[in-house]
């Protein structure tokens, strides 16, 4: 008799475990397709502003104006000047080097920045 109970109480589990993963499957199909415009809105927001950022071109150091500098994130009036007074940037990371910026300022705005060379005269 205990034999089976044993075998009752797998059968009970196994079937319980296939609910379970039916169940999971379901909601993680539902969240992607059963409710599209729940789920679609906002990521198509965190879409555009991703897109906006990666589409955004990247400042110049060494020819960027002064308002072009103030656009960055936490670049007021007075940093964009001294970026300018420091100018020529063999790289973007001589912003921290020349301590025109902090390593947390920079790392704001390293994505959004370039150091480009002129090209030599021949």
């Amino acid at each position: 008799m205990s034999r089976m109970k044993s075998i009752s109480i797998l059968a009970v589990a196994a079937f319980s475990l296939s609910l379970a993963a039916a169940a999971f499957a379901q909601t993680s199909t539902s969240a992607t397709g059963a409710a599209p415009a729940a789920t679609t809105a906002p990521a198509k927001t965190t879409t555009t502003k991703s897109s906006h950022h990666s589409s955004m071109a990247k400042i110049d150091l060494n020819s960027a104006s002064k308002e072009e500098l103030m656009k960055l994130p936490g670049v007021g009036d007075a940093t964009a000047q001294k970026i300018i007074d420091g100018r020529p940037y063999k790289g973007k990371n001589e912003l921290v080097e020349k301590k025109i910026v902090t390593k947390s300022e920079y790392n704001k705005i390293s994505s959004h920045i370039v150091a480009k060379q002129e090209p030599a005269a021949k």
